[in-house]
């Protein structure tokens, strides 16, 4: 429930506090005297945003504050869950704007996001004003009329999980689908890819081997006469190398006797000429080795030839590269293979997902439609009862093709408020007045079936006088007693009905224009109900008037 509001400084105001009680309040005042203003002030603690514009001429800023009492409506675990300090009974919403744009917003001196303030002023106050009947056209908003009376909320969350689970499989598999045919597209590339990659059987370093052998290969003729060449030098003539060498080292051995500091020159060439000996070996072995095969030379060829044309083909220089080509295809195909499994497995589980949304609906749709008599019967009850002796309503459900995220269901409120016209939609038959008094009840029934503190009507009037005037004001003031109610009106046949009366009203200050607003003594009272009744110039049987008003409620 609102307890109080403090404004400063927006607007038209200066500065002032309006204390609020339960039950059923009325805020009356001539037309532009500011009634919109304090209901802007309002939203800006419910989350709406801020405009600078808003702010009072030649103020810095502009403060509003709302005092709530909490105390009936078991909003601790939400406060837990934003991590707010909750203070028991008491709550204090207020919005602070600067002239340079800044504006923040605080719960209980802590400051919040926006959007967080939004989501629990829609738990405090529901703010009716007159485009909200524009609501009434809207089909979303006649299903969830239907949910709040229905009381779906257990089938309804249960729904939503369902299909949020159902939609996330959907998305999923869509996905996986939508791989899967980029992946038959490019599979034949793949294999032909792999598949010339994997025949070639590719070893690592062969490139540099087959290289280095086709070099000696083509070179064999010159590389044997090298290594003859070679021989001959060691060994196959009378001044040969190794000869020479041994000589040598015979010669160092006979005089080192003589002069052992030749001892370790004499090792050195023993050494040099067993390293001779095998250095002369192994250049035999390789004579015997290279031969000339012109067959072996062109398979060389035609070996490194592919390799070159491999990697030219795929942009890369090593064999290396085309070895790990190779296996990310294989990997790549291994996916594809694998793939499809995961498509079958998926396929299945989002149909399974789809028959549990399905199955989650239906029981959804089966309680709306049970509802959906009910509601037609009470609200004819209501209109009824607002002069409205031939209203007839239907709920017509239709079942969607396609499930959304409100269910299988889409409502229409069908509409006659004669008995000689059709059944048709709201907002192509009903007149302003009403859709206000449909809106009315709709609002009342609502308010019987939810635990919200409080609701502000905006003029609900519009369209209405006389008997029925008096009788919007008797509902408004029945769901007084169920909750907070504040209704701002001109009509002086609802204003008598509240059990408060705030008037809202204009003060010239000489250079300066103020709203202002205050709580009516019962004596006040009569004069502003004489007012609204007779206008600017108050008669003597509109007061009287305007006493019986009074008493009779």
């Amino acid at each position: 429930m609102l307890k109080s509001l403090y404004i400063k400084n927006f607007a038209l105001i200066d500065s002032l506090r309006i204390g609020f009680d339960p039950g059923f309040s009325v805020i009356s005042g001539e037309t532009g005297a500011g009634k919109s203003i304090i209901l802007g002030a309002l939203s800006l603690i419910l989350g709406q945003r801020a405009d600078v514009k808003q702010i009072k001429e030649d103020a810095g800023k502009c403060v509003i504050e709302g005092v709530f009492d909490l105390s009936a409506y078991n909003l601790a675990p939400l406060f837990e869950e934003m991590d707010w300090v909750y203070e028991g009974d008491e709550c204090i919403l207020r919005r602070e704007i600067w002239s340079n744009g800044k504006s923040r917003a605080f719960v209980n001196d802590s400051p919040v996001y926006l959007n967080d303030l939004r989501g629990l002023g829609d738990r405090l106050i529901d703010i009716h004003s007159q485009h909200e009947n524009l609501s009434l056209n809207d089909n979303i908003f006649q299903l969830n009329v239907v949910d709040i009376l229905a009381n779906t909320v257990e089938e309804r969350a249960a729904y939503e999980n369902a299909y949020a689970t159902y939609r996330m499989s959907e998305k999923a598999l869509n996905e996986l689908q939508d791989q899967s045919r980029r992946n038959r597209e490019e599979e034949d590339y793949l294999r032909f890819q792999y598949t010339a990659l994997t025949d070639m059987n590719l070893q690592a370093g062969e490139q540099e081997q087959y290289e280095e052998e086709l070099e000696a290969v083509s070179h064999a003729e010159e590389i044997k006469t090298g290594l003859y060449a070679a021989a001959a030098l060691l060994s196959e003539n009378d001044q040969n190398v190794e000869s020479m060498l041994h000589t040598i080292a015979d010669t160092l051995h006979n005089i080192q006797r003589f002069f052992p500091k030749l001892s370790d020159l004499a090792e050195r060439v023993d050494s040099a000429f067993i390293e001779l000996k095998d250095v002369r070996q192994e250049i035999a072995n390789y004579f015997e080795e290279v031969e000339f095969d012109p067959g072996r030379r062109q398979w060389l060829e035609e070996r490194l030839s592919s390799i070159y044309d491999l990697e030219k083909k795929y942009s890369v220089t090593t064999v290396e590269e085309l070895i790990a080509l190779r296996d990310e295809l294989g990997k790549k195909l291994e996916n594809i293979d694998s793939l499809e499994e995961r498509l079958r497995e998926l396929e299945k589980e989002t149909a399974e997902s789809r028959d549990k949304v399905m199955a989650k609906a239906k029981l959804l749709s089966k309680k709306r439609r049970e509802a959906g008599s009910g509601i037609e019967k009470e609200l004819i009850e209501r209109l009824a009862y607002l002069r409205m002796p031939h209203v007839r309503i239907q709920c017509e459900f239709r079942t969607k093709e396609i499930p959304d995220v409100t269910g299988i269901d889409a409502v229409q409120f069908l509409f006659s408020a004669n008995k000689n016209m059709s059944l048709q939609p709201v907002s192509q038959i009903a007149s302003g007045g009403e859709i206000s008094r449909l809106m009315l009840c709709i609002k009342a029934m609502i308010a019987g079936a939810t635990s919200l503190p409080t609701i502000i009507f905006d003029e609900i009037d519009t369209g209405t006088s006389g008997e029925v005037a008096d009788r919007v004001g008797a509902i408004m003031e029945e769901m007084g007693t169920r909750m907070q109610v504040i209704g701002i009106t001109h009509l002086p046949q609802i204003a008598s009905k509240g059990t408060a009366h705030f008037l809202v009203y204009k003060e010239d200050r000489g250079a300066i224009v103020t709203t202002n607003i205050k709580e009516l003594t019962p004596q006040e009272r009569v004069q502003e109900i004489a007012r609204m009744l007779s206008g600017a110039e108050i008669t003597e049987q509109a007061v009287e008037n305007a006493k019986v008003m009074l008493h009779r409620k």
